[in-house]
């Protein structure tokens, strides 16, 4: 490991009870920031409804942290909507922000799009399958970037157990992003869950990054992030354990194409080929092939929208 990674471990790796809750909203008060957090949605009726009512009893009834919640609905077939609505979210479908440019299938694609329909100077992320979900989820991932002003992103890391065992989540983390962060981006190999979905950034940092539309967007944000802001605006932060749905192996193998495309983009830009990825189910005949397109699509830095632009100007 680098030397400047274990100096980065040392100074910008933290845990949630290292800011205590009354220290965050004192810093709040003091700065004036403000804080969204959105939950992107695919059919999460199961799990989104008790982390919204979390957040709304715990930080913005109880105590005035967030500022704004919002649930973006990637066009669920199931009641995400409704249940997100009842238990006090403000619900926004994808495909309703930004109209004029059709939305494509990805959770980069819902994040990137979050940007129009949030205000927050702080925009925090979080995963709409978890279970047993705690709000210091957010307050940890936002505590130090209203504490300390030289934090742009903070990562929530955590343990992951699969079917029971503890430690054993994150897979394609462990065969996929982890090789590719230590091989090419050595200084980001001291993130524990490069591709966790619980995050929080300054918004003045996420409307100048590109956004991978699919599953590539944490890997292709940590990586973007460490060349405009360097590592020393990036930090972690743990909040114990993380529960939510598990897929299958070949979903894992479509994730992890995805990753993989969206690090070569990043390490050569203008490669044109379309890549795709082939996999086998039994069928009735033998094993059939399976073609899968990979997310090669990126939306640009949100502050080169035109209707953002407009926003910001008003």
């Amino acid at each position: 490991m680098l030397e400047e990674v274990e100096r980065w471990l040392s100074t910008r790796s933290w845990s949630a009870t290292d800011r205590p809750l009354h220290q965050i909203l004192a810093a709040k008060q003091r700065t004036g920031r403000t804080v969204s957090v959105v939950l992107p949605a695919l059919n999460e009726e199961e799990t989104v409804g008790d982390i919204a009512a979390v957040i709304r009893h715990d930080l913005m009834r109880q105590v005035p942290l967030v500022d704004e919640l919002v649930v973006v609905d990637s066009g669920s077939t199931d009641r995400t909507s409704e249940v997100a609505a009842a238990a006090g979210a403000t619900v926004v479908h994808r495909d309703e922000i930004l109209p004029r440019l059709p939305a494509v299938p990805g959770k980069g694609e819902v994040l990137w799009r979050s940007l129009l329909v949030t205000s927050g100077d702080i925009v925090c992320f979080i995963d709409a399958d978890l279970r047993d979900f705690s709000s210091d989820f957010v307050s940890g991932i936002v505590g130090p970037l209203l504490t300390d002003p030289d934090i742009d992103l903070v990562k929530g890391m955590y343990d992951r157990p699969l079917g029971g065992t503890a430690g054993q989540g994150g897979r394609v983390t462990e065969l996929m992003a982890r090789p590719l962060l230590n091989m090419h981006w050595p200084q980001l190999a001291g993130f524990v869950q490069p591709l966790g979905g619980e995050y929080a950034a300054r918004r003045s940092l996420l409307e100048q990054l590109p956004f991978p539309v699919g599953y590539g967007v944490e890997l292709g944000m940590l990586v973007d992030a460490l060349h405009l802001v360097g590592l020393d605006a990036l930090a972690q932060v743990d909040i114990g354990v993380r529960k939510h749905r598990h897929q299958d192996g070949q979903a894992l193998g479509r994730m992890a194409a995805a990753i993989y495309r969206t690090a070569q983009l990043r390490l050569a830009r203008g490669h044109l080929i379309r890549p795709s990825l082939t996999q086998f189910e039994r069928g009735g005949d033998g094993f059939e092939p399976r073609t899968y397109s990979v997310d090669t699509e990126e939306r640009p830095p949100m502050a080169e929208i035109a209707e953002y632009q407009a926003r910001k100007a008003a």
